[in-house]
């Protein structure tokens, strides 16, 4: 029996809260992480699931390191480049991967406009390379049950639910770049934005859609898709976390038709799933990604 061999990866973004992630899932499938970028050098992790990743703080000499790579031929050359930056900037170095001849991993939203992915597709075309988001909530067990439970439903089911997810933060967040609309998308595209995309992978495309609060902590809103009507609750602010919480810092819940939906646990392995997905052929591209990113676009 013969195995493929290892593929080689560049991480953009190593420095992030979600990058161990990326981290874990290249480890855990197998394969190599060969560079990292980010200009902050706090990156000790890196330690702990690689050894002697070549690391860069400015892109400059991350781009000029990639690009000898290639030159070497397919052996050495980057294969992958997970994509873990902030979100203003997923865009353009999605951009760079494809022109390395890498194909891109790139955490949500892919991008924060929705004409940015019809310029994505051209570039695609273009290099003959693959762009990947990181949906890892479908393949999360209890949200794949929730759909079979609709799918099995009678045609003219239509379901009453309820989110909420409360993922509170301190200071820190409105001093960085994810608290400034212009470069995370706010809250309904940075924390809400996985959660929009299962609800329209299992209930089907938006109809119609309002917003009846809205503030730098917190979005409240209502969605009537094809096969349910949802009222939605995002924050970051703890004093938004409900006495059931607690004391833990993150709170989600899911109603359907009034009825508690468990979905609390089996977070911790999403990532590397999502690798797996993509390196067996699979993996959710740029058309999967579109209607989240239309829809909190519609949102902000």
């Amino acid at each position: 029996m013969t195995t493929n061999p290892p593929k080689n990866f560049g991480l953009i973004g190593a420095a992030g809260y979600v990058a161990p992630k990326h981290m874990k899932a290249i480890r855990d499938t197998g394969n190599r992480l060969l560079a990292a970028l980010d200009p902050n050098d706090s990156v000790g992790v890196l330690d702990s699931f690689a050894q002697d990743v070549s690391f860069f703080t400015e892109f400059e000499r991350f781009d000029r390191h990639a690009e000898k790579l290639r030159r070497l031929g397919d052996e050495y050359r980057l294969h992958y480049i997970s994509v873990a930056s902030p979100n203003y900037l997923h865009d353009a170095h999605c951009r760079f991967a494809l022109r390395i001849r890498a194909d891109a991993i790139c955490e949500k939203p892919l991008v924060l406009n929705p004409w940015n992915v019809d310029a994505l597709q051209e570039v695609e075309q273009e290099t003959g390379r693959r762009i990947y988001n990181v949906l890892q909530l479908r393949l999360h067990p209890s949200i794949q049950r929730l759909k079979k439970l609709v799918e099995d439903a009678p045609d003219e089911k239509h379901f009453e639910v309820e989110l909420s997810y409360v993922a509170s933060r301190g200071p820190w967040y409105f001093q960085s770049w994810k608290g400034d609309v212009q470069k995370s998308g706010g809250v309904a595209t940075n924390i809400g934005i996985h959660f929009f995309d299962a609800l329209m992978w299992i209930f089907g495309p938006v109809q119609e859609s309002s917003v009846h609060e809205r503030d730098d902590k917190r979005m409240a809103g209502r969605l009537e898709l094809e096969t349910a009507s949802v009222k939605w609750n995002l924050s970051v602010s703890r004093l938004d976390l409900p006495e059931e919480a607690s004391g833990k810092s993150t709170w989600r819940s899911l109603k359907l038709n009034g009825e508690e939906f468990e979905f609390s646990d089996g977070f911790e392995d999403l990532h590397t799933a999502v690798y797996r997905d993509i390196l067996g052929g699979g993996g959710f591209g740029l058309e999967e990604a579109r209607p989240a990113i239309e829809l909190v676009h519609r949102l902000r």
